[in-house]
Protein backbone atom coordinates (compact mmCIF):
# COMPACT_ATOMS: atom_id res chain seq x y z
CA UNK A 1 0.00 0.00 0.00
CA UNK A 2 1.00 3.15 -0.97
CA UNK A 3 2.08 5.99 2.03
CA UNK A 4 -0.58 8.14 0.50
CA UNK A 5 -3.34 5.76 1.52
CA UNK A 6 -2.04 5.04 4.89
CA UNK A 7 -4.69 7.15 6.80
CA UNK A 8 -6.34 6.02 10.73
CA UNK A 9 -9.04 7.62 12.66
CA UNK A 10 -11.15 6.85 15.25
CA UNK A 11 -14.50 7.79 13.61
CA UNK A 12 -16.14 9.28 10.47
CA UNK A 13 -19.48 10.90 9.44
CA UNK A 14 -19.98 8.20 6.59
CA UNK A 15 -18.25 4.82 5.40
CA UNK A 16 -17.97 3.81 1.58
CA UNK A 17 -17.74 -0.02 1.04
CA UNK A 18 -15.91 -0.41 -2.29
CA UNK A 19 -15.11 -3.20 -3.84
CA UNK A 20 -12.94 -3.52 -6.34
CA UNK A 21 -13.41 -0.06 -7.79
CA UNK A 22 -12.13 3.21 -5.97
CA UNK A 23 -8.75 4.05 -5.52
CA UNK A 24 -7.28 1.35 -7.41
CA UNK A 25 -9.04 1.20 -10.59
CA UNK A 26 -10.28 4.15 -13.27
CA UNK A 27 -13.35 3.93 -14.86
CA UNK A 28 -17.17 5.26 -14.28
CA UNK A 29 -18.08 4.50 -10.64
CA UNK A 30 -14.39 5.32 -9.22
CA UNK A 31 -14.45 8.26 -11.15
CA UNK A 32 -17.51 8.62 -9.70
CA UNK A 33 -16.63 7.79 -5.82
CA UNK A 34 -13.83 10.24 -6.20
CA UNK A 35 -16.51 12.74 -7.06
CA UNK A 36 -18.60 12.01 -4.29
CA UNK A 37 -15.93 12.52 -1.99
CA UNK A 38 -14.99 15.76 -3.11
CA UNK A 39 -18.43 17.57 -3.48
CA UNK A 40 -18.72 17.07 0.53
CA UNK A 41 -15.94 18.31 2.06
CA UNK A 42 -18.03 19.24 5.13
CA UNK A 43 -18.12 15.50 6.22
CA UNK A 44 -15.48 13.41 7.35
CA UNK A 45 -15.17 9.99 4.83
CA UNK A 46 -13.55 6.32 5.77
CA UNK A 47 -13.15 3.89 3.12
CA UNK A 48 -12.90 0.14 2.99
CA UNK A 49 -11.71 -1.19 -0.11
CA UNK A 50 -12.69 -5.04 -0.82
CA UNK A 51 -10.79 -6.20 -3.21
CA UNK A 52 -9.42 -9.75 -4.59
CA UNK A 53 -5.74 -10.49 -4.21
CA UNK A 54 -3.31 -7.63 -3.47
CA UNK A 55 -1.13 -8.41 -6.78
CA UNK A 56 -4.45 -7.91 -8.60
CA UNK A 57 -4.14 -3.65 -7.92
CA UNK A 58 -0.71 -2.28 -8.83
CA UNK A 59 -1.28 1.07 -7.00
CA UNK A 60 -3.82 3.63 -6.26
CA UNK A 61 -5.38 4.99 -9.30
CA UNK A 62 -6.78 8.33 -7.88
CA UNK A 63 -5.63 9.91 -4.88
CA UNK A 64 -7.67 10.00 -1.50
CA UNK A 65 -9.41 13.60 -1.17
CA UNK A 66 -8.45 15.30 2.15
CA UNK A 67 -11.54 14.88 3.58
CA UNK A 68 -10.79 11.34 3.61
CA UNK A 69 -9.55 10.40 7.37
CA UNK A 70 -9.68 6.85 7.44
CA UNK A 71 -8.41 4.07 4.20
CA UNK A 72 -7.87 0.36 4.69
CA UNK A 73 -7.75 -2.19 2.00
CA UNK A 74 -8.93 -5.90 2.28
CA UNK A 75 -8.14 -9.09 -0.12
CA UNK A 76 -10.70 -11.49 0.24
CA UNK A 77 -8.89 -14.24 -1.98
CA UNK A 78 -5.65 -14.34 -0.17
CA UNK A 79 -7.52 -15.44 2.97
CA UNK A 80 -9.87 -17.78 1.12
CA UNK A 81 -6.53 -19.43 -0.20
CA UNK A 82 -4.19 -19.48 3.08
CA UNK A 83 -6.76 -22.22 4.59
CA UNK A 84 -5.23 -23.02 7.80
CA UNK A 85 -6.34 -26.22 9.12
CA UNK A 86 -6.72 -27.02 13.01
CA UNK A 87 -4.77 -29.78 14.06
CA UNK A 88 -7.72 -31.91 15.76
CA UNK A 89 -11.10 -32.04 15.33
CA UNK A 90 -13.66 -29.46 17.94
CA UNK A 91 -17.51 -31.03 18.26
CA UNK A 92 -19.14 -27.56 16.91
CA UNK A 93 -22.33 -26.15 18.04
CA UNK A 94 -25.03 -27.81 16.37
CA UNK A 95 -28.07 -25.56 17.29
CA UNK A 96 -26.04 -22.83 16.06
CA UNK A 97 -25.46 -24.36 12.46
CA UNK A 98 -29.41 -25.06 12.65
CA UNK A 99 -30.08 -21.34 12.59
CA UNK A 100 -27.21 -20.87 10.01
CA UNK A 101 -30.17 -23.29 8.10
CA UNK A 102 -32.34 -21.63 8.55
CA UNK A 103 -30.80 -18.65 7.21
CA UNK A 104 -30.46 -20.10 3.53
CA UNK A 105 -33.74 -21.56 3.79
CA UNK A 106 -35.11 -18.49 4.17
CA UNK A 107 -32.54 -17.43 1.14
CA UNK A 108 -33.72 -20.16 -0.79
CA UNK A 109 -37.37 -19.96 -0.28
CA UNK A 110 -36.92 -16.16 -1.20
CA UNK A 111 -38.09 -14.88 1.88
CA UNK A 112 -38.20 -11.19 2.78
CA UNK A 113 -38.61 -8.55 5.54
CA UNK A 114 -42.16 -8.02 4.16
CA UNK A 115 -43.68 -11.72 4.58
CA UNK A 116 -45.67 -12.14 7.80
CA UNK A 117 -43.04 -14.02 9.78
CA UNK A 118 -40.49 -11.41 10.77
CA UNK A 119 -39.08 -13.39 13.10
CA UNK A 120 -38.02 -16.07 10.20
CA UNK A 121 -37.16 -13.44 7.30
CA UNK A 122 -33.45 -13.50 6.20
CA UNK A 123 -33.38 -9.63 8.00
CA UNK A 124 -34.04 -10.91 11.09
CA UNK A 125 -32.38 -14.44 11.12
CA UNK A 126 -28.78 -12.37 10.12
CA UNK A 127 -29.72 -9.52 12.90
CA UNK A 128 -29.40 -12.83 14.94
CA UNK A 129 -26.18 -14.08 13.31
CA UNK A 130 -24.30 -11.50 13.61
CA UNK A 131 -22.91 -12.32 16.74
CA UNK A 132 -23.00 -15.72 15.81
CA UNK A 133 -20.02 -15.36 13.37
CA UNK A 134 -17.76 -12.83 15.92
CA UNK A 135 -14.59 -14.45 16.33
CA UNK A 136 -16.07 -15.52 19.84
CA UNK A 137 -18.94 -16.77 18.85
CA UNK A 138 -20.51 -20.55 18.28
CA UNK A 139 -20.18 -19.81 14.45
CA UNK A 140 -16.62 -18.00 13.92
CA UNK A 141 -14.07 -19.42 11.27
CA UNK A 142 -12.82 -22.70 13.00
CA UNK A 143 -15.79 -23.89 14.08
CA UNK A 144 -16.65 -23.63 9.79
CA UNK A 145 -13.41 -24.90 9.10
CA UNK A 146 -13.12 -27.83 11.84
CA UNK A 147 -16.10 -28.70 13.31
CA UNK A 148 -18.26 -31.86 13.03
CA UNK A 149 -21.19 -29.87 13.41
CA UNK A 150 -20.01 -27.95 10.25
CA UNK A 151 -19.22 -31.10 8.34
CA UNK A 152 -22.66 -32.76 9.21
CA UNK A 153 -24.14 -29.64 8.18
CA UNK A 154 -22.15 -29.70 4.53
CA UNK A 155 -23.30 -32.98 4.27
CA UNK A 156 -26.36 -32.67 4.88
CA UNK A 157 -27.30 -29.78 2.27
CA UNK A 158 -25.28 -31.83 -0.46
CA UNK A 159 -27.90 -34.78 -0.04
CA UNK A 160 -30.56 -32.46 0.20
CA UNK A 161 -29.93 -29.91 -2.97
CA UNK A 162 -26.43 -30.90 -4.45
CA UNK A 163 -26.66 -32.51 -7.95
CA UNK A 164 -23.65 -32.29 -9.35
CA UNK A 165 -21.90 -36.33 -8.45
CA UNK A 166 -18.74 -34.81 -6.99
CA UNK A 167 -19.14 -34.25 -3.14
CA UNK A 168 -15.14 -33.31 -2.95
CA UNK A 169 -15.74 -30.22 -5.01
CA UNK A 170 -19.10 -29.24 -3.48
CA UNK A 171 -17.05 -29.01 0.12
CA UNK A 172 -14.58 -27.13 -1.41
CA UNK A 173 -16.67 -24.81 -3.49
CA UNK A 174 -18.78 -23.96 -0.20
CA UNK A 175 -15.62 -23.59 1.87
CA UNK A 176 -14.12 -21.32 -0.47
CA UNK A 177 -17.32 -19.23 -1.37
CA UNK A 178 -17.94 -18.56 2.38
CA UNK A 179 -14.46 -18.04 4.09
CA UNK A 180 -14.26 -14.42 3.31
CA UNK A 181 -17.45 -13.69 5.21
CA UNK A 182 -15.64 -14.76 8.42
CA UNK A 183 -12.98 -11.84 6.53
CA UNK A 184 -15.77 -9.27 6.76
CA UNK A 185 -17.11 -9.92 10.09
CA UNK A 186 -13.71 -9.13 11.34
CA UNK A 187 -13.41 -5.75 9.78
CA UNK A 188 -16.80 -4.97 10.73
CA UNK A 189 -15.94 -5.78 15.19
CA UNK A 190 -12.71 -3.87 14.32
CA UNK A 191 -13.39 -0.83 12.09
CA UNK A 192 -13.97 2.96 13.68
CA UNK A 193 -17.55 3.86 14.06
CA UNK A 194 -19.11 6.18 11.74
CA UNK A 195 -22.53 7.82 11.24
CA UNK A 196 -24.03 6.19 8.18
CA UNK A 197 -22.52 3.74 6.06
CA UNK A 198 -22.93 4.07 1.92
CA UNK A 199 -22.18 0.59 -0.10
CA UNK A 200 -21.87 1.41 -4.10
CA UNK A 201 -22.90 -2.50 -4.75
CA UNK A 202 -24.31 -5.62 -3.06
CA UNK A 203 -21.90 -7.90 -3.06
CA UNK A 204 -19.38 -8.73 -0.41
CA UNK A 205 -19.23 -5.16 0.26
CA UNK A 206 -22.67 -4.76 0.38
CA UNK A 207 -22.59 -7.94 3.03
CA UNK A 208 -20.01 -5.84 5.29
CA UNK A 209 -22.23 -2.99 5.04
CA UNK A 210 -25.30 -5.10 6.66
CA UNK A 211 -23.32 -6.54 9.33
CA UNK A 212 -22.10 -3.11 10.13
CA UNK A 213 -25.93 -2.05 10.42
CA UNK A 214 -27.12 -4.92 12.38
CA UNK A 215 -24.11 -4.14 14.88
CA UNK A 216 -24.00 -0.64 15.17
CA UNK A 217 -27.65 0.18 14.55
CA UNK A 218 -26.43 3.12 12.14
CA UNK A 219 -27.93 3.70 8.43
CA UNK A 220 -27.02 1.79 5.67
CA UNK A 221 -27.18 3.23 2.60
CA UNK A 222 -27.07 0.97 -0.88
CA UNK A 223 -26.75 2.96 -4.42
CA UNK A 224 -25.46 0.84 -7.57
CA UNK A 225 -24.67 1.82 -10.78
CA UNK A 226 -25.30 -1.69 -12.25
CA UNK A 227 -27.07 -4.51 -11.00
CA UNK A 228 -24.05 -6.39 -9.27
CA UNK A 229 -25.79 -9.53 -9.09
CA UNK A 230 -26.66 -9.79 -12.84
CA UNK A 231 -23.08 -8.19 -13.68
CA UNK A 232 -21.79 -11.25 -11.37
CA UNK A 233 -24.37 -13.41 -13.12
CA UNK A 234 -23.12 -12.63 -16.57
CA UNK A 235 -19.21 -13.20 -15.35
CA UNK A 236 -20.05 -16.73 -13.76
CA UNK A 237 -21.44 -18.14 -16.71
CA UNK A 238 -18.49 -17.10 -18.73
CA UNK A 239 -16.09 -18.25 -15.72
CA UNK A 240 -13.94 -21.28 -17.16
CA UNK A 241 -12.98 -22.24 -13.85
CA UNK A 242 -16.14 -23.70 -11.98
CA UNK A 243 -16.45 -27.20 -12.73
CA UNK A 244 -18.90 -29.65 -14.31
CA UNK A 245 -18.91 -32.74 -13.47
CA UNK A 246 -21.52 -34.33 -15.06
CA UNK A 247 -21.52 -36.86 -17.71
CA UNK A 248 -22.44 -36.79 -20.98
CA UNK A 249 -25.58 -38.27 -20.45
CA UNK A 250 -26.23 -36.60 -17.51
CA UNK A 251 -26.14 -33.17 -18.91
CA UNK A 252 -29.18 -30.96 -19.87
CA UNK A 253 -27.82 -28.33 -22.44
CA UNK A 254 -30.92 -25.78 -21.33
CA UNK A 255 -29.19 -26.50 -17.82
CA UNK A 256 -26.14 -24.57 -16.09
CA UNK A 257 -24.01 -26.19 -14.19
CA UNK A 258 -25.23 -27.14 -9.96
CA UNK A 259 -21.59 -25.26 -9.00
CA UNK A 260 -22.15 -22.06 -11.58
CA UNK A 261 -26.25 -22.16 -9.76
CA UNK A 262 -25.02 -22.01 -6.28
CA UNK A 263 -22.43 -19.62 -6.97
CA UNK A 264 -25.48 -16.97 -8.71
CA UNK A 265 -27.22 -17.97 -5.21
CA UNK A 266 -24.87 -16.66 -3.19
CA UNK A 267 -24.61 -13.36 -5.11
CA UNK A 268 -28.29 -13.31 -5.21
CA UNK A 269 -28.49 -14.10 -1.38
CA UNK A 270 -25.95 -11.62 -0.88
CA UNK A 271 -28.00 -8.98 -2.35
CA UNK A 272 -30.97 -9.51 -1.07
CA UNK A 273 -29.19 -9.32 2.43
CA UNK A 274 -27.89 -5.83 2.04
CA UNK A 275 -31.31 -4.77 0.41
CA UNK A 276 -32.85 -6.34 3.77
CA UNK A 277 -30.32 -3.74 5.41
CA UNK A 278 -30.47 -0.50 3.81
CA UNK A 279 -32.56 2.26 5.02
CA UNK A 280 -32.02 3.76 1.10
CA UNK A 281 -31.68 1.83 -2.38
CA UNK A 282 -30.55 4.09 -5.17
CA UNK A 283 -30.69 3.47 -8.53
CA UNK A 284 -29.90 5.09 -11.43
CA UNK A 285 -32.87 4.98 -13.64
CA UNK A 286 -36.42 3.18 -13.53
CA UNK A 287 -35.67 -0.43 -14.93
CA UNK A 288 -32.88 -0.73 -12.63
CA UNK A 289 -35.15 0.22 -9.51
CA UNK A 290 -37.63 -2.51 -10.74
CA UNK A 291 -35.01 -4.54 -10.98
CA UNK A 292 -33.92 -4.56 -7.33
CA UNK A 293 -37.65 -4.87 -6.20
CA UNK A 294 -37.96 -7.96 -8.42
CA UNK A 295 -34.45 -8.96 -6.48
CA UNK A 296 -35.96 -9.05 -2.95
CA UNK A 297 -35.74 -4.70 -2.31
CA UNK A 298 -38.83 -3.19 -0.48
CA UNK A 299 -40.21 -0.81 -3.14
CA UNK A 300 -40.96 2.27 -0.53
CA UNK A 301 -37.01 2.10 0.36
CA UNK A 302 -36.09 2.76 -3.38
CA UNK A 303 -35.53 5.59 -5.56
CA UNK A 304 -33.46 6.91 -8.30
CA UNK A 305 -30.82 9.59 -8.64
CA UNK A 306 -29.22 9.74 -12.02
CA UNK A 307 -25.95 10.03 -12.85
CA UNK A 308 -24.83 13.89 -13.39
CA UNK A 309 -21.32 15.44 -15.21
CA UNK A 310 -20.05 18.89 -14.52
CA UNK A 311 -21.46 20.47 -17.43
CA UNK A 312 -19.93 23.96 -16.93
CA UNK A 313 -17.15 22.55 -16.79
CA UNK A 314 -17.25 20.48 -19.87
CA UNK A 315 -19.25 23.81 -21.90
CA UNK A 316 -16.15 25.49 -23.22
CA UNK A 317 -15.30 21.80 -24.99
CA UNK A 318 -17.80 22.49 -27.37
CA UNK A 319 -16.19 25.73 -28.63
CA UNK A 320 -12.79 23.85 -28.94
CA UNK A 321 -14.32 21.96 -31.84
CA UNK A 322 -12.75 22.92 -35.25
CA UNK A 323 -14.53 22.78 -38.41
CA UNK A 324 -13.22 19.21 -40.30
CA UNK A 325 -14.32 16.38 -41.86
CA UNK A 326 -15.84 13.60 -39.30
CA UNK A 327 -14.10 10.48 -39.13
CA UNK A 328 -13.36 9.65 -35.83
CA UNK A 329 -15.32 7.25 -33.27
CA UNK A 330 -14.02 6.83 -29.86
CA UNK A 331 -14.88 3.78 -27.15
CA UNK A 332 -13.88 5.58 -24.12
CA UNK A 333 -13.45 2.96 -21.13
CA UNK A 334 -11.75 0.14 -19.60
CA UNK A 335 -10.56 -2.55 -22.64
CA UNK A 336 -12.23 -5.62 -21.18
CA UNK A 337 -15.24 -8.03 -22.10
CA UNK A 338 -18.09 -7.04 -20.77
CA UNK A 339 -17.31 -3.52 -23.07
CA UNK A 340 -17.15 -6.01 -25.99
CA UNK A 341 -14.27 -4.23 -27.50
CA UNK A 342 -13.62 -6.61 -30.28
CA UNK A 343 -17.23 -5.83 -31.96
CA UNK A 344 -16.16 -2.02 -32.03
CA UNK A 345 -13.06 -3.16 -34.15
CA UNK A 346 -15.13 -5.59 -36.65
CA UNK A 347 -17.58 -2.26 -36.62
CA UNK A 348 -15.00 -0.25 -38.09
CA UNK A 349 -13.78 -2.62 -40.03
CA UNK A 350 -17.31 -2.85 -41.93
CA UNK A 351 -17.51 0.99 -41.80
CA UNK A 352 -13.84 0.89 -43.19
CA UNK A 353 -15.22 -0.08 -46.75
CA UNK A 354 -16.92 2.85 -47.19
CA UNK A 355 -15.23 5.35 -45.09
CA UNK A 356 -12.04 4.39 -45.64
CA UNK A 357 -10.39 7.32 -43.52
CA UNK A 358 -12.35 6.78 -40.58
CA UNK A 359 -10.10 6.27 -37.34
CA UNK A 360 -11.52 4.37 -34.17
CA UNK A 361 -9.89 5.26 -30.94
CA UNK A 362 -9.78 2.60 -27.76
CA UNK A 363 -9.18 5.47 -24.81
CA UNK A 364 -8.99 3.54 -21.94
CA UNK A 365 -6.66 1.42 -19.89
CA UNK A 366 -5.69 -1.91 -20.52
CA UNK A 367 -4.23 -3.56 -17.48
CA UNK A 368 -7.38 -4.95 -16.10
CA UNK A 369 -7.24 -8.02 -18.27
CA UNK A 370 -4.22 -7.92 -19.95
CA UNK A 371 -4.94 -11.30 -22.04
CA UNK A 372 -7.95 -9.63 -23.69
CA UNK A 373 -6.48 -6.63 -24.56
CA UNK A 374 -3.81 -8.49 -25.93
CA UNK A 375 -6.63 -10.22 -28.50
CA UNK A 376 -8.01 -6.39 -29.25
CA UNK A 377 -4.91 -5.93 -30.70
CA UNK A 378 -4.38 -8.94 -32.64
CA UNK A 379 -8.46 -8.91 -34.07
CA UNK A 380 -6.76 -5.02 -35.35
CA UNK A 381 -4.08 -6.43 -36.42
CA UNK A 382 -5.36 -9.80 -38.56
CA UNK A 383 -8.40 -7.35 -39.87
CA UNK A 384 -5.48 -5.00 -41.36
CA UNK A 385 -6.85 -1.96 -39.16
CA UNK A 386 -3.47 -0.77 -37.96
CA UNK A 387 -4.27 2.14 -39.82
CA UNK A 388 -7.35 2.97 -38.56
CA UNK A 389 -7.81 1.73 -35.35
CA UNK A 390 -5.51 3.11 -32.34
CA UNK A 391 -5.24 2.15 -28.37
CA UNK A 392 -4.28 5.65 -27.06
CA UNK A 393 -4.59 3.88 -23.24
CA UNK A 394 -5.94 6.62 -20.33
CA UNK A 395 -6.39 10.02 -21.87
CA UNK A 396 -8.23 13.02 -19.96
CA UNK A 397 -11.51 13.47 -21.15
CA UNK A 398 -10.98 17.19 -21.55
CA UNK A 399 -7.99 16.80 -23.86
CA UNK A 400 -9.64 14.16 -26.01
CA UNK A 401 -13.47 15.00 -26.49
CA UNK A 402 -12.82 17.72 -28.71
CA UNK A 403 -11.38 15.46 -31.11
CA UNK A 404 -14.30 13.17 -31.64
CA UNK A 405 -16.76 13.13 -33.61
CA UNK A 406 -19.16 9.96 -32.04
CA UNK A 407 -18.95 7.92 -28.55
CA UNK A 408 -19.30 4.60 -29.46
CA UNK A 409 -20.39 2.11 -26.53
CA UNK A 410 -20.57 -1.42 -27.62
CA UNK A 411 -20.90 -2.87 -24.10
CA UNK A 412 -23.37 -6.46 -23.56
CA UNK A 413 -24.09 -4.81 -20.31
CA UNK A 414 -24.51 -0.92 -18.78
CA UNK A 415 -26.20 1.16 -16.07
CA UNK A 416 -26.02 4.62 -16.59
CA UNK A 417 -22.67 5.46 -18.51
CA UNK A 418 -21.03 8.66 -17.76
CA UNK A 419 -19.11 8.71 -20.58
CA UNK A 420 -22.20 9.33 -22.75
CA UNK A 421 -23.61 12.41 -20.59
CA UNK A 422 -19.42 13.45 -20.89
CA UNK A 423 -19.92 13.59 -24.43
CA UNK A 424 -23.26 15.08 -24.44
CA UNK A 425 -22.11 17.98 -22.38
CA UNK A 426 -19.05 18.19 -24.94
CA UNK A 427 -21.08 18.75 -28.22
CA UNK A 428 -20.47 15.27 -29.12
CA UNK A 429 -23.64 12.10 -29.82
CA UNK A 430 -23.06 8.93 -29.79
CA UNK A 431 -23.98 5.86 -30.52
CA UNK A 432 -24.64 3.03 -28.27
CA UNK A 433 -25.60 -0.46 -27.65
CA UNK A 434 -29.38 -1.18 -26.27
CA UNK A 435 -28.23 -1.67 -22.86
CA UNK A 436 -29.11 -0.09 -19.30
CA UNK A 437 -30.45 3.33 -19.75
CA UNK A 438 -28.99 3.93 -23.04
CA UNK A 439 -31.78 3.81 -25.09
CA UNK A 440 -33.40 6.44 -22.05
CA UNK A 441 -30.49 9.02 -22.70
CA UNK A 442 -30.56 8.57 -26.46
CA UNK A 443 -33.93 8.69 -27.15
CA UNK A 444 -35.25 10.47 -23.78
CA UNK A 445 -37.73 9.61 -20.91
CA UNK A 446 -41.24 10.68 -21.32
CA UNK A 447 -42.86 13.02 -23.51
CA UNK A 448 -40.66 16.08 -22.75
CA UNK A 449 -37.08 14.36 -22.67
CA UNK A 450 -38.58 12.85 -26.20
CA UNK A 451 -39.19 16.04 -27.74
CA UNK A 452 -35.88 17.36 -27.45
CA UNK A 453 -34.99 14.57 -30.28
CA UNK A 454 -32.13 11.88 -30.65
CA UNK A 455 -28.71 12.21 -29.75
CA UNK A 456 -27.47 9.18 -32.00
CA UNK A 457 -28.65 5.83 -32.39
CA UNK A 458 -29.17 2.73 -30.86
CA UNK A 459 -28.15 -0.64 -31.82
CA UNK A 460 -28.66 -4.57 -30.85
CA UNK A 461 -25.96 -6.16 -28.95
CA UNK A 462 -22.99 -7.87 -30.54
CA UNK A 463 -24.00 -6.68 -33.63
CA UNK A 464 -20.79 -5.27 -35.81
CA UNK A 465 -23.03 -4.59 -39.33
CA UNK A 466 -25.64 -2.23 -37.12
CA UNK A 467 -23.57 -0.43 -35.52
CA UNK A 468 -20.92 -0.08 -38.24
CA UNK A 469 -24.25 1.07 -40.31
CA UNK A 470 -25.32 3.69 -37.43
CA UNK A 471 -22.23 5.18 -37.21
CA UNK A 472 -21.93 5.82 -41.19
CA UNK A 473 -24.99 7.18 -41.13
CA UNK A 474 -24.44 9.50 -38.40
CA UNK A 475 -21.13 11.08 -39.91
CA UNK A 476 -22.50 11.01 -43.15
CA UNK A 477 -25.63 13.33 -42.60
CA UNK A 478 -24.15 17.00 -41.36
CA UNK A 479 -27.68 17.95 -40.33
CA UNK A 480 -28.74 15.23 -38.07
CA UNK A 481 -24.98 15.13 -36.70
CA UNK A 482 -25.84 18.49 -35.71
CA UNK A 483 -29.37 17.75 -34.77
CA UNK A 484 -27.80 14.81 -32.44
CA UNK A 485 -25.36 17.31 -30.86
CA UNK A 486 -28.21 20.18 -29.68
CA UNK A 487 -30.13 17.35 -28.50
CA UNK A 488 -27.23 15.58 -26.53
CA UNK A 489 -26.65 19.14 -25.25
CA UNK A 490 -30.34 19.96 -23.92
CA UNK A 491 -30.18 16.89 -22.60
CA UNK A 492 -27.90 16.43 -20.02
CA UNK A 493 -28.02 19.99 -19.06
CA UNK A 494 -31.96 19.54 -17.94
CA UNK A 495 -31.84 15.98 -16.72
CA UNK A 496 -28.46 15.13 -16.01
CA UNK A 497 -26.18 17.57 -14.42
CA UNK A 498 -23.97 17.00 -11.50
CA UNK A 499 -25.49 19.83 -9.21
CA UNK A 500 -28.77 17.83 -9.41
CA UNK A 501 -27.14 14.41 -8.44
CA UNK A 502 -24.89 16.06 -5.67
CA UNK A 503 -28.06 17.82 -4.16
CA UNK A 504 -30.44 14.39 -3.78
CA UNK A 505 -27.27 13.11 -1.92
CA UNK A 506 -26.90 15.65 0.18
CA UNK A 507 -30.52 15.18 1.29
CA UNK A 508 -29.80 11.44 2.06
CA UNK A 509 -26.78 12.17 3.56
CA UNK A 510 -27.76 14.46 6.07
CA UNK A 511 -30.75 12.64 6.96
CA UNK A 512 -28.84 9.58 7.52
CA UNK A 513 -25.73 10.90 9.59
CA UNK A 514 -28.69 12.66 11.92
CA UNK A 515 -30.46 9.65 12.20
CA UNK A 516 -31.10 8.91 15.92
CA UNK A 517 -28.91 5.49 17.98
CA UNK A 518 -30.55 2.84 19.06
CA UNK A 519 -30.71 4.62 22.33
CA UNK A 520 -32.51 7.37 21.49
CA UNK A 521 -34.91 5.23 19.42
CA UNK A 522 -35.43 3.06 22.92
CA UNK A 523 -35.66 6.51 24.75
CA UNK A 524 -38.43 7.72 22.30
CA UNK A 525 -40.24 4.54 22.33
CA UNK A 526 -40.34 4.36 25.86
CA UNK A 527 -41.62 8.31 25.87
CA UNK A 528 -44.33 6.88 23.58
CA UNK A 529 -45.35 4.22 26.23
CA UNK A 530 -45.69 6.68 28.71
CA UNK A 531 -47.87 8.84 26.32
CA UNK A 532 -44.94 11.00 24.37
CA UNK A 533 -44.61 10.68 20.27
CA UNK A 534 -41.52 9.25 18.96
CA UNK A 535 -40.10 10.54 15.80
CA UNK A 536 -38.71 7.38 14.62
CA UNK A 537 -39.96 3.64 14.25
CA UNK A 538 -37.36 0.69 15.00
CA UNK A 539 -37.24 -1.86 12.31
CA UNK A 540 -38.20 -5.08 13.47
CA UNK A 541 -35.32 -6.94 12.90
CA UNK A 542 -33.92 -4.45 15.82
CA UNK A 543 -31.75 -2.74 12.82
CA UNK A 544 -31.67 1.30 12.25
CA UNK A 545 -34.76 2.00 9.72
CA UNK A 546 -36.78 5.26 9.25
CA UNK A 547 -40.15 6.00 8.15
CA UNK A 548 -40.09 4.82 4.13
CA UNK A 549 -39.13 8.04 1.93
CA UNK A 550 -41.27 9.03 -1.53
CA UNK A 551 -40.13 6.80 -4.20
CA UNK A 552 -38.69 8.93 -7.11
Amino acid sequence: MKPSLLRRAADADVCLLLEGTFPYVRGGVSSWVNDMIRSYPELRFSIVFVGSRQEDYEGAAYALPDNVVHFEAHYLYEAALADKEASREIPGDAQAFARSAALHDAWRNGGSNSGSNLASSPGALMADMVQLIGDHGPLNEEQFLSSRAAWDFIVDQYHRYCTDPSFTDYFWTVRIMHKPLWQLARVAEQLPPAKMYHTVSTGYAGFLGALLHYRSGRPLLVSEHGIYTKERKIDLLQSQWIRDNRGAFERDISRISYFRELWVRFFEALGKLAYDAADDIVALYETNRQRQIADGAQASRTRNIPNGVDVEALAPLVAQRVARARKVVALIGRVVPIKDIKTFIRALFIASRTMPDIEGWIVGPQEEDPAYALECRALVQSLGLAANVKFLGFQRIDEILPQVDVIALTSISEALPLVVLEGFAAGVPAITTDVGSCRQLIEGYGDDDRALGSAGSVVPIANPAAFAQAVLDLLGDEPRWLAAQQAGLARVRRFYTKKQMIDQYRVLYERLTAAPTRADRASGQAAAARGGCPMHHGAPDGGARLQPQEVR
